[in-house]
């Protein structure tokens, strides 16, 4: 993890940010694993909830992918 600190946040506080990011990382790639019944998702991307039957695990794999995606570019901008 990087200690570079944005204007106006301390070290702490990015250590603290990337850590809830982290969890949330972990949250949406566990509940992904879930809703597509495998982790083809994590090779296929996108692609692997286009064929889930079931809508509310489809709109459930959405939900994290969209998650996981934020949480992806929030990590890589602070470094």
């Amino acid at each position: 993890m990087s200690v570079f600190a944005p204007a106006g946040m301390s070290v702490v506080q990015v250590k603290n940010l990337q850590r809830r990011l982290d969890n949330l990382s972990c949250e949406a790639i566990q509940e992904l694993d879930r809703a597509c019944g495998h982790e083809l998702w994590r090779n296929l991307g996108f692609d692997a909830f286009d064929g889930l039957e079931d809508a509310e695990r489809r709109a459930r794999a959405n939900y994290y992918y969209g998650q996981l995606q934020t949480v992806n570019e929030l990590l890589e901008a602070l470094g």
